[in-house]
């Protein structure tokens, strides 16, 4: 399976190249963005691409974009790729890791949304009893299905920085009150309903992270990708087991494999072997699998 690391698009301005996506300027309007191979574990992008991973990301992407439509409108655009990127060998070098959207603005939060008690929010109730400011019931176990799913957003850092667990409070100072509701009230909702569904194939999506956007007109957008194998955390049902961090479909294998490795979580990220890069290829892919029957 081939790999695209960096992207190069003729005729399109390269505004943003991030840790895996790389977005180009079409117009005042519309925006392409690729999707790529690369990898960023701990905040640092490592050196190797999975091959085939922006492919995939993509395809989960565009699948519950069609599936949350009704809760929400999201960025995508009916402007056909092929009139965007015109080159024949460009398009086929690009796969399934294009999306033509729309150019909206950006709001300066990351919207969480956790239905199950793992990462830093099983770190932070053992300290304080409570995640960004939410208090939960006593005596939980690690990855212990939550009451209710809670929201629990972080302010968005740059390249090679870390995200900031942040209260609604703070949201509010941010977004103001009544978008911050809107934001916190969508992110509940789509959560929900889509892990219904995604319990119902298996996999257990045990916490996520959503990013919005306005338009002209202030209409809030789901934007960015949703639900996805970077965006989530999925652990198979069949090996669900509270008091313990369950295996995953995401790249918590690859972040399992990094902790085991003397390196201090700062760029250059470390190679990975050849084994560990087609594993974390298979668990992406058996993820897509299971969610959309592809």
């Amino acid at each position: 399976m081939s790999a695209l690391y960096h992207s190069e698009i003729s005729g399109l301005r390269l505004i943003n190249r991030g840790k895996v996506r790389d977005v180009y300027e079409i117009d005042r309007d519309h925006l392409l963005i690729v999707t790529t191979d690369r990898l960023s574990a701990f905040d640092v992008v490592l050196p190797q691409p999975i091959p085939g991973k922006g492919e995939v990301l993509t395809r989960v992407a565009s699948f519950w974009f069609g599936r949350t439509r009704d809760i929400i409108p999201n960025h995508l655009s009916e402007l056909p790729l092929d009139q965007v990127v015109t080159d024949p060998a460009e398009r086929a070098a690009l796969g399934d890791r294009a999306m033509v959207v729309k150019r909206l603005k950006p709001l300066p939060v990351e919207a969480i949304v956790r239905g199950y008690l793992i990462g830093s929010g099983w770190r932070d109730y053992q300290a304080s009893g409570a995640v960004c400011g939410i208090s939960l019931p006593r005596g939980l176990r690690m990855a212990d299905r939550l009451p209710q799913p809670i929201f629990t957003p972080s302010t968005k850092a740059g390249l090679g920085d870390h995200d900031e667990n942040i209260d609604f409070e703070r949201t509010v100072q941010l977004l103001g009150a009544e978008l911050a509701a809107q934001v916190r009230d969508a992110s509940v909702r789509i959560y929900s309903e889509c892990a219904a569904y995604a319990l119902e194939r298996g996999i257990i999506i045990a916490d996520t992270k959503f990013e919005f956007g306005l338009d002209d007109a202030g209409t809030l957008h789901l934007i960015d990708e949703v639900l996805t194998p970077d965006s989530s955390r999925f652990w198979p049902v069949d090996q669900y087991q509270p008091g313990s961090s369950p295996p995953s479909f995401d790249k918590q294998y690859l972040r399992d494999y990094l902790e085991t490795l003397d390196w201090d979580k700062t760029p250059p990220g470390p190679m990975l072997p050849q084994e560990v890069i087609e594993r974390t290829a298979e668990k992406y892919r058996e993820a897509e699998a299971r969610l959309t029957g592809r």
